[in-house]
């Protein structure tokens, strides 16, 4: 019965009890046994239905608060350090993972100065940083895939820090 969803499981527990039930003989005694057994097995299985739904809607309110923070993670330049904004974005992002067995790529991005091998190890580095710190805080590391796009994808196209700024970034995907 493990594999089978609740309302499977309590449809099971009272097919069985009505079953013995039916089979035993005809003793009174024997029948009320029979129904506390099915009622003690409903209420069992009820309350597993509904820390089911609570858990589910413990891992949606985690999931949304992930969201909230969004799924882009800034750096300064020619860094690969996590900022605390970041941070408190990751540990969102961490404890609602923690409920799920979801895998997700990390994708490294950097401004367009330097040169292109440059800014595809730095990208990869900024991916790495996410990753690790992840996996230290309770994230199996074959769950994250870390990818460098370096300076190839930028969000803001154009010359002067507010956009560069934008284009250091890891992205949760």
């Amino acid at each position: 019965m493990k594999h089978l969803p609740v309302a499977g499981k309590i449809v099971t527990v009272l097919f069985t009890a009505a079953f013995l039930a039916a089979c035993s003989g005809s003793s009174k005694k024997e029948e009320e046994e029979a129904a506390a057994a099915a009622a003690a097995a409903a209420a069992a299985a009820q309350a597993e239905q509904q820390a089911a739904a609570a858990a589910q809607a413990e891992q949606t309110r985690l999931q949304e608060q992930a969201a909230a923070f969004g799924n882009v993670f800034y750096f300064d330049f020619d860094s690969y350090n996590l900022k605390p904004e970041a941070v408190e974005a990751l540990d969102a992002h961490i404890a609602a993972l923690q409920g799920t067995e979801a895998t997700i790529r990390l994708e490294g991005h950097t401004d367009e100065r330097g040169t292109r091998e440059y800014n595809m190890a730095l990208g990869e580095r900024r991916a790495n940083a996410v990753r690790d710190y992840m996996v230290v805080n309770g994230i199996p590391s074959y769950r994250i895939e870390t990818v460098s796009y370096g300076e190839e994808r930028p969000l803001a196209y154009g010359s002067g820090e507010s956009n560069w700024s934008q284009n250091r970034r890891v992205e949760l995907k």
